[in-house]
Order: structure tokens, then sequence, then C-alpha cells
């Protein structure tokens, strides 16, 4: 009796045994197959933009300096903005007609300052625009004793300063050197004059062109 009953108890345990022992397995099995977590992907690398080409600097490129006259010089007793305007006419001309830059100088100056500029330049020409009075037009029966106004202008040469070009242009461009013609009614106005001294820079900004060579090369 006793030997049964230890039989069973053996037959229980043992069964007991293995289903832990399967148990035990399968969850280590189950464990093993356990899918791993997804792995984010990795982002692709966001290309650069490509940099725009820059563009190539013209070493012969060449550029003009237009400088007002010293006033005190010749023509003191005539406004700022004659000057001015003389030496805006000139530069616009340069401008467009030629690939050249262009800038005016923000100050009046000397000969001998704006063939000081000259000398330190390497590419860039040195205009000085003088205002001149015209003593014979006084005399000439224009009435009123009115005297005109001539555009000075002088070209000095980067780096030595020797004179390119030089000359002057009218105030009234309906005159040829002595020759007067009948004035505008309201000619002497001062902004009618600044007018008149703005086209007398065109026309030595024109002669400049020319006597440069320059007239030719295509406009920006």
């Amino acid at each position: 009796m006793r030997l049964r009953s230890f039989r069973i108890v053996f037959g229980v345990s043992l069964a007991l045994l293995v289903a832990t022992c399967s148990l035990l397995v399968y969850a280590q099995s189950g464990r093993r197959q356990a899918k791993p977590p997804a792995v984010a992907p990795v982002p692709s690398p966001t290309p650069e933009p490509t940099p725009e080409p820059k563009p190539k600097h013209d070493e012969n490129q060449i550029s003009f300096m237009v400088a007002l006259g010293d006033r005190a010089t010749n023509y003191s007793r005539y406004a700022y903005t004659y000057v001015e305007a003389a030496a805006r006419g000139c530069a616009e001309r340069l401008r467009k007609g030629s690939s050249a830059s262009v800038d005016i100088s923000d100050r009046e100056m000397s000969r001998g300052e704006a063939i000081a500029m000259a000398k330190a330049e390497q590419k860039r020409y040195v205009v000085l625009i003088n205002l001149i009075e015209d003593s014979m037009s006084a005399s000439s029966g224009n009435g009123n004793g009115y005297v005109e106004i001539q555009v000075d202008y002088v070209v000095f040469a980067p780096g030595t300063a020797k004179v390119l070009a030089s000359g002057r242009t009218y105030e009234n461009s309906s005159r040829s050197g002595p020759v007067v013609v009948q004035r505008t009614p309201g000619s002497t106005l001062p902004t009618y004059r600044e007018q008149s001294l703005r086209r007398a820079g065109e026309d030595a900004g024109e002669r400049i062109l020319k006597a440069l060579h320059l007239d030719s090369q295509p406009n920006k």
C-alpha cells in the first residue's frame, strides 16, 4: 500500500516537473523569437546647394573719378550746384558711353590734389572739372554784362598723372567758340543755368570718351 502511494506521488511529481520544464522551455523559446524593436531609418544627408559662380574680375576694367574743382580758384561767386551739375553731366556721359565705372568726388579739389590722387591710382582716371568765366562774352553784346560760363576739363592718367585730354565746353550749347547767338528768355535763372552746365558737362564727357578711344565700347 505504501509502495503504491509512493508511486502515485512520484508520478505526480514527475509530471509536474515535466510540465514545469516544458513551460520554461516554451518561455525561453518565445523570448528568443521576440522581434527586435524597429530601428528608425537613418535620414539621407541633404545635399548642399551649389554655390553660384562668382563673376570674374576684369583686370583690364578701367574707371573714372570725376573731381569738382576748387571754387575759390576761378568761380567763387557761383553756386556749388553749378560745378556739381557739370560734373554730373560728365559722369553720366562717361557711364553711358563706355563700360567703365564712374564715381564723383564728394568734395572740391585743387589741381594739385587731383594730380596726387591720379598718381595714387592704378586703373582709375581722374577727371577734374572747373568752371571758367568767358570774359569775351560780357563785351559781345549779349546784354547786361552777362558772362558765359565754360566747363574746363582735364583728364589725368592713373599712376603718372599725365594729361591725356583737356579742353572746354560751353554753357550755351548754341554757340561754338567766340560766336554767340541770342539767349533763350529765362536762361539767366539758376535752374536753367544748371541744366545748361549739365549739358556742357555731357559734351565734356563725350570728348573724353573720344580722346581715350572708349566711345566704341559697348555700354553697360
